[in-house]
């Protein structure tokens, strides 16, 4: 079911928000984050083998957690980005928008009439219809959900100021791994050229008084960059358990 969007709340006051990808099926290791302080989850049904089914026992994971759940979706298409806001997550995240007309469509596709063309129907996410007339989920979904547009192609960038003028987009989401295979840098995002353009990205979208994402591989990075104002900040479970296991064994080891 749609709950108030505590992380939207959060961001809108300016207040940076944790949080982590998960890209494999499991309710527990969200749970998890809820349990350890998290903000946020991102459900990565982009580079993850989730399915909209096993998406949804994530979301409900991340709801009885106290997470607002986020689901990064493969393609920006209405059939896809709606099967996964009906499971009730509390917006989507979308990869490869590199024009100002894909994040058109990403803001139609996410917002139900008159912002958008969504397909209205008493699924999960509306309480299955058992819950508010629709009408009023209709403008509370529209209020709540929350659409992130990612920057990780050089066209990205150059289409930023245009997508920074559309009020639906929440946060933009600057990938600095694709962003570096697209400046010819592949798997190399601390190139001076690289991090050059981030800095220039995240300068723009603060200015927009939109919220800025991009990965904090640690604790570390994330306070950095918050430094430099960004506020949506996600690492990824695999590497955060895999460095907290390699820390372990070299503890237990001596070294």
């Amino acid at each position: 079911m749609l709950q108030k969007n505590t992380l939207k709340e959060k961001l809108k006051a300016g207040t940076p928000c944790l949080g982590a990808f998960i890209n494999f099926p499991s309710p527990q290791a969200v749970e998890i984050c809820g349990l350890c302080g998290l903000d946020f989850v991102i459900v990565d049904a982009e580079h993850g083998p989730m399915s909209v089914e096993s998406a949804e026992s994530m979301v409900r994971a991340a709801q009885l957690s106290g997470l607002t759940p986020i689901v990064r979706v493969a393609q920006n298409l209405p059939q896809v980005i709606l099967r996964y806001l009906d499971i009730g997550s509390g917006g989507v995240q979308l990869p490869m928008i590199n024009t100002a007309q894909d994040a058109e469509s990403a803001v139609m596709a996410v917002k139900f009439h008159p912002e958008g063309r969504r397909g209205l129907a008493g699924t999960r996410a509306a309480s299955y219809g058992l819950g508010q007339p629709l009408s009023d989920y209709v403008l509370e979904a529209n209020r709540e959900t929350m659409l992130i547009t990612h920057v990780e192609t050089l066209a990205a960038v150059d289409a930023l100021p245009q997508v920074l003028k559309l009020d639906a987009v929440d946060v933009v989401f600057i990938g600095p791994s694709d962003l570096s295979q697209s400046m010819g840098f592949p798997g190399r995002p601390n190139e001076a050229a690289v991090q050059e353009v981030i800095d220039r990205c995240i300068a723009q979208i603060r200015e927009s008084g939109k919220a800025v994402g991009t990965v904090a591989r640690d604790g570390e990075q994330a306070r950095q960059l918050i430094d430099k104002g960004v506020t949506y900040l996600a690492g990824n479970v695999g590497a955060l358990l895999g460095g907290a296991i390699k820390g372990y064994v070299r503890a237990a080891r001596g070294g």
